[in-house]
């Protein structure tokens, strides 16, 4: 096990301005289209020497995806998709973390679009702890899960004229993470 991922312990919060939370799908099944979300929260416990009193909670605004495209994004906030003026968040609560490796680490949560939950686990790389130039304990991981969105209700598509959808279901979603430590 590594040491440095194993002696962690205390309460963090993200840094928005050096994490990312992004997602690829495909369009028209021949190019991948990525976005973001720009505006989100999240909260940890970690105790990585006993990784079963860890715990997660992620807030993100529904509203903040970013795709740099206007009337995709439009779309992607309308009820076809996010509905975000019925459900102006996306959350993702932990029920168990687990070390699985010398630098791998899962997190098993509820995650809520609209007003579907369900359970996803998402396995990260813990990427390393430093002390920034303003004194602030940071601690770093990268992850990424497919998942399926018709599993949350997310099934608006277009048949396309030469077969197949314009949106696929498989969506890849990544996170870069940074967070800091509370005094």
């Amino acid at each position: 096990m590594n040491n440095e991922l194993t002696s962690l312990k205390g309460d963090y919060t993200i840094d928005p301005a050096h994490s990312t939370l992004e997602f690829v799908t495909r369009h028209a099944m021949i190019t991948k289209v990525r976005g973001s979300f720009d505006e989100f929260s999240a909260t940890a416990h970690v105790d990585g020497s006993q990784p079963s009193a860890s715990h997660v909670e992620v807030e993100i605004q529904a509203a903040s995806v970013n795709t740099r495209s206007a009337d995709r994004d439009g779309h992607l906030k309308s009820p076809d998709f996010f509905d975000v003026e019925k459900f102006p968040t996306l959350k993702f609560v932990s029920r168990e973390v687990k070390i699985t490796g010398d630098d791998t680490v899962e997190i098993t949560g509820d995650f809520t679009i609209k007003d579907v939950t369900k359970p996803l686990t998402i396995p990260f790389e813990f990427t390393g702890a430093a002390t920034d130039p303003f004194g602030n304990q940071r601690i770093g991981f990268s992850g990424q899960v497919d998942v399926n969105r018709k599993d949350w209700g997310l099934t608006w598509n277009a048949a396309l004229e030469a077969g197949g959808v314009l949106v696929s279901d498989k969506v890849k979603l990544e996170f870069e993470i940074s967070a800091i430590k509370q005094a």
